[in-house]
């Protein structure tokens, strides 16, 4: 119950590395707002039911990250709830692969509107709530490609790489008001959007660079936004981890 009484913002959470750390949380004792991007029935039903088996509250909150106006009504949205806001997890986002020669500026700047610009609007919101309570923690889900360059990865590695630099920033501008910012860049991981952008071939020799020659699960890496959202991280601001099986 490392989050017990916590309130916890997480993007994305209707799949993938957000739908493992929305649940995560919950059993260690968290209140969620959960950010999809569309209401969506099924979402709904489960996370009611993790909500009432570990006696926490898990709310939906739709938006779209594409969308600024959206962003904006979602940052009021939070902050007309009167709630304070612990940890913030920027989760969500979209991937791209090409290579440079073939990506157009104007794909470049919709990887970047979605896991950038939008992401720290959407952070500016939050950061008024926790400058406020004097606390907080938040977390960035960066890529181990915005570390290792991997080819056809121009604009994701791109976008990924400025959430690095701005978690590194913002965590020595927030130290002052006992705000910690800290990034993950995860490796492989077995999610829906790793399926639909590796190539088996480019699966296979990735795999060969993995010391434990495997690919991650998504709760792998919630596991890791877990300590960082935790108190056990206390004294952790400004860092990349790293949860790659050892890439």
């Amino acid at each position: 119950m490392l989050l017990k009484g916590k309130t916890t913002l997480i993007t994305g959470c209707n799949r993938g590395i957000g739908r493992a750390t929305m649940e995560v949380f919950a059993r260690n004792g968290a209140n969620v707002w959960a950010c999809i991007r569309k209401p969506d029935e099924r979402f709904a039903s489960d996370a009611a039911r993790l909500a009432q088996e570990n006696g926490v509250t898990i709310t939906p909150l739709h938006f779209d990250l594409a969308d600024l106006g959206q962003v904006k009504e979602a940052g009021k949205t939070i902050a007309g709830s009167k709630q304070p806001v612990d940890v913030l997890v920027n989760n969500a986002g979209v991937i791209f692969t090409s290579l440079f020669q073939m990506t157009s500026v104007e794909k470049m700047k919709e990887v970047f509107e979605t896991n950038f610009f939008s992401q720290m609007l959407f952070t500016q919101y939050i950061v008024k709530i926790m400058t406020r309570q004097k606390s907080g923690s938040i977390i960035n889900l960066s890529s181990s490609a915005a570390i290792e360059g991997n080819e056809g990865r121009t604009a994701y590695a791109a976008s990924k790489a400025a959430l690095i630099s701005s978690t590194k920033v913002l965590a020595r501008e927030l130290a002052a008001q006992n705000i910690r910012v800290n990034a993950i860049a995860p490796g492989l991981t077995q999610t829906d959007m790793m399926t639909g952008s590796t190539p088996a071939d480019a699966l296979t020799r990735t795999l060969q660079r993995i010391s434990l020659k495997r690919v991650g699960r998504p709760e792998e890496i919630a596991n890791a936004a877990l300590f960082l959202a935790s108190d056990l991280s206390s004294y952790m601001t400004g860092q990349v981890l790293r949860v790659d099986g050892g890439m």
